[in-house]
C-alpha cells in the first residue's frame, strides 16, 4: 500500500476517535520522530510519528487515543488512565507492545 493511502486511513482513524472521545484537534501532523510516538500541544496541535503508519491498528489506536485524551487531560493521572481503559480496555498491553518497537 502506498504512503498516501496509509496516511489517509490513519487520519480517518484519528477523526473517528476524535468524534468518539468528543475532542477536536486544531491540527493533526505526521512527522518523523526519533524518540516519541506522539505528543500534543496546549493549543490543540496533535503530532504523530509517521512510523505509526506501518504498525498494527491496535497500536495506532493506543497512540491516537492517548494523544487525543491529552486534549482533555494534560497529565497521566488516575482519570487519564481510567478513560484510557474505557476507550481501550487493553491499552496497557498495547503500550508494552509499542515499547518493544
Amino acid at each position: 500500500m502506498k504512503i498516501d493511502e496509509l496516511e489517509k486511513k490513519f487520519r480517518y482513524r484519528i477523526n473517528a476517535w476524535s468524534k468518539k472521545i468528543q475532542v477536536f484537534p486544531y491540527e493533526i501532523r505526521l512527522e518523523k520522530m526519533d524518540k516519541k510516538w506522539g505528543f500534543c500541544t496546549s493549543t490543540g496541535i496533535v503530532n504523530f510519528n509517521s512510523e505509526l503508519l506501518f504498525l498494527d491498528k491496535s497500536i495506532q489506536d493506543y497512540v491516537i487515543v492517548h494523544e487525543l485524551l491529552h486534549l482533555k487531560i494534560p497529565h497521566h493521572g488516575k482519570l487519564f488512565k481510567s478513560l484510557m481503559s474505557v476507550y481501550l480496555p487493553d491499552w496497557e498491553k498495547q503500550k508494552i507492545r509499542l515499547s518493544k518497537k
